[in-house]
């Protein structure tokens, strides 16, 4: 498909190609009370020197967000820093970026991939934790393995984002049913708060976040032990706000950069409606 058939329905879903871009994306929505995590869009570098570049954009976006004074963090992608070629270069990267968010006093979330990365993704979350505490990670319900990846790193040192998961595996370690995977998410988030540690409820799934939110108040979970996030740009109706008048915090997964298109064309097959909805604000103008 060109990509400027694709531009369009890119919009609502990534905030433009420049920092500058971003960064006035997120105070929109610390205006609106919301927060942000934000990501450079892009993945599997191909060389030593492409993942130092890449390592040096985030290590200056935890500048600006510190001098923007933004409610905002930073999520980045192992491979994106050179994992695909090494897992010593990319724990070095991610190491180097680490500095930057200790020095700002800034949170740093690892995501997580696909399955042959989970356990050297886990290990340098591990390593990153000795050196700063405001650290997470990602697991990934449809997992076979994450409920005893959790019950493993429980504490109270422990923040994890917990997602469905989007990758494509093998039934042999991930469930393909969409009722299971729901059930295993609910679970994984109430594992977590029954325990020591922080989780980010990332979710579209509007009854699963009613439910979830339901089991928080009826087990008076405190509010500084877990977020909600979303991708920005998903229609949600009027849930975020419903959410935030409440006093929970509402995080949005921002990208941004050059390589939108194929993130775009994810989210356009994930959620087919937001071609409707950007055509019929095209033909309104």
């Amino acid at each position: 498909m060109p990509k400027w058939i694709v531009k369009p329905f890119a919009s609502p879903y990534v905030a433009g190609v420049t920092v500058n871009n971003v960064i006035e994306t997120v105070k929109s929505l610390n205006n609106k009370g919301y927060a942000a995590t934000i990501d450079i869009l892009g993945e599997h570098v191909h060389s030593d020197e492409e993942s130092f570049r890449i390592r040096d954009k985030y290590r200056n976006l935890y500048d600006i967000i510190a001098s923007e004074k933004l409610d905002a963090n930073i999520s980045l992608k192992p491979t994106h820093l050179g994992m695909g070629i090494s897992t010593n270069l990319a724990e070095k990267n991610i190491l180097s970026i680490l500095e930057k968010a200790k020095e700002h006093n800034i949170f740093m979330r690892i995501d997580m991939e696909d399955s042959p990365y989970t356990d050297a993704t886990i290990d340098i979350y591990k390593k990153c934790l000795k050196n700063y505490t405001k650290v997470g990670m990602v697991l990934q319900s449809y997992l076979h393995r994450t409920s005893s990846d959790i019950d493993n790193l429980n504490n109270e040192k422990f923040n994890s984002r917990i997602c469905k998961g989007i990758y494509r595996e093998s039934e042999e370690i991930a469930y393909h049913d969409k009722e299971k995977i729901r059930e295993r998410f609910f679970a994984d988030v109430k594992s977590i708060l029954t325990g020591k540690g922080y989780v980010a409820i990332a979710t579209h799934d509007i009854s699963l976040i009613n439910k979830i939110e339901n089991w928080i108040i009826e087990n008076k979970i405190p509010f500084d032990r877990f977020e909600f996030q979303v991708l920005f740009g998903v229609p949600m109706g009027n849930r975020l706000q419903k959410l935030l008048e409440k006093g929970f915090i509402v995080r949005n997964y921002v990208p941004f950069g050059e390589a939108w298109f194929d993130y775009s064309i994810r989210r356009l097959k994930e959620n087919p409606n937001i071609m409707w909805y950007v055509l019929g604000n095209i033909f309104k103008k």
